[in-house]
């Protein structure tokens, strides 16, 4: 039994890490505690620049990540919604939507005044294949800042769509499905705007509340 509570008995060294494994989760645990404040800072920060990349410069006021809305879009998946505002009036919004790239799922963040107009389109996440579809990046080329200022007025619906498909915009050299995919999914992006104005730019108190149906 002595022998059992020794340096090279079982006991020992299951008490052994025992202690490690606790001495290992404390400090985990104090670390965690401690980060999670700036952590949470620098994420809102890292938010805020991300939405003001679609709008110009000093159109809002208020704290973009904290006015939301949560609606649903035509085939019924969450949309969350952040309101721009100046002087308690929504300008306009910012939200996310999805196109089906050539590699995968291509995230674009756009921002929409009250009017329907695009004040702004940025590709935030994508796998397309660089030096072809990656031109959708802003990082990569200027194509993308071309969506400013249109709206589903101007062009007229049926000319969203490549020039290769008989529409407005540029097509890359080698590689149509991607900026297909983004024209694809913006024009969506402006029918949810569409069929949502109401709520979207409705004045209502500076809180984040619910609109799902």
């Amino acid at each position: 039994m002595k022998r059992f509570f020794q340096r090279d008995g079982v006991a020992y060294q299951a008490s052994l890490l025992g202690v490690v494994a606790l001495v290992a989760s404390a400090a985990l645990a104090l670390a965690a505690h401690h980060t999670r404040a700036p952590i949470a800072a620098a994420e809102a920060r890292d938010l805020e620049a991300s939405l003001s990349q679609v709008l110009p410069t000093d159109f809002s006021d208020n704290a973009l990540a904290t006015d939301t809305l949560l609606l649903t879009d035509a085939d019924g998946a969450p949309v969350k919604v952040y309101r721009a505002r100046k002087g308690g009036q929504v300008r306009g919004v910012i939200y996310q939507v999805t196109g089906k790239g050539y590699a995968g799922p291509i995230a674009i963040v756009m921002g929409v005044d009250r009017d329907g107009t695009i004040l702004g389109v940025r590709v935030t996440k994508h796998s397309e294949t660089p030096g072809l579809g990656d031109k959708v990046d802003a990082a990569k080329s200027d194509w993308v800042l071309g969506f400013s200022g249109k709206s589903l007025a101007e062009p007229q619906p049926a000319r969203w769509a490549v020039k290769k498909d008989g529409g407005e915009f540029d097509q890359f050299t080698g590689a149509t499905i991607t900026p297909r995919a983004v024209v694809k999914a913006v024009k969506q992006g402006l029918t949810f705007f569409a069929s949502h104005r109401a709520e979207l730019v409705d004045d209502g108190p500076l809180t984040t509340r619910s609109a799902a149906r």
